[in-house]
């Protein structure tokens, strides 16, 4: 009996390991493939969300302090003549109508204040055509008058804070930068899933992972129940 008992045993470790020893090596192999692809995701997340997320900190600090940071703005005058042949081309536009410049006078009126007219909309009236141009950090416009052809212009820029804050808020900033806000958001989504799912992954190995993420939550929803009114 205890010959055939030895056997038994003898040929079960022939057999191979049990179906439960089996699987821990194919659960490893899973669980370091999805560790190496989150490291993956996460780093490249983090390289193409660096310089953006350091803009949009560092603007966040500005934009808390806007108050108590001081910016003297800087406005530019400028004045020409149209052309009597240019001037003709604006004839044809009626009071309250939206339509941009003629391309010819936006070219001449450019040449002679040495700046680029958009192709945006202007206001017209029966005494000029005015067309605004705002932009990050500052403000500019162009008034034409229809009778004699004198040309206006003024510019103001408010400083280099004022043009990163705008860039923070996708203030005047046209749509390709609204894409890449939100691309931004996508990648820094990415990024934080990413990290979050990895913290989760080596929480065991780390007692304090929890309690600190905890706090990261706790405090700012403390702060904005008692202390935001």
């Amino acid at each position: 009996m205890n010959d055939g008992n030895r056997n038994l045993r003898s040929a079960r470790r022939v057999d191979g390991p049990s179906p439960s020893t089996a699987a821990k090596p194919k659960k490893r192999k899973t669980r370091g493939f999805w560790v190496r692809q989150l490291h993956s995701w996460h780093w490249i997340s983090s390289a193409l969300a660096l310089v953006g997320m350091l803009l949009f900190t560092l603007t966040g600090f500005t934009l808390n302090h806007a108050a108590d940071i001081e910016a003297e703005p800087k406005v530019t005058h400028l004045e020409a003549q149209l052309d009597p042949e240019a001037l003709k081309m604006l004839a044809p536009f009626e009071d309250g109508q939206n339509a941009p410049l003629p391309s010819d006078v936006r070219r001449e009126a450019g040449s002679l204040l040495g700046i680029t007219l958009p192709a945006a909309p202007a206001e017209w009236t029966e005494q000029e055509a005015y067309l605004p141009m705002p932009r990050p950090g500052g403000d500019a416009w162009i008034s034409i008058d229809r009778v004699s052809g004198a040309i206006a212009y003024e510019r103001t820029d408010r400083g280099w804070i004022a043009y990163f804050n705008d860039l923070h808020k996708g203030r005047n900033t046209g749509g390709v930068w609204s894409w890449f806000i939100d691309l931004f958001v996508v990648v820094a989504t990415l990024f934080t899933l990413t990290g979050f799912i990895l913290l989760f992954m080596h929480a065991r190995n780390r007692p304090l992972t929890w309690p600190v993420t905890g706090l990261g939550f706790v405090i700012p929803l403390l702060l904005a129940m008692f202390f935001i009114h």
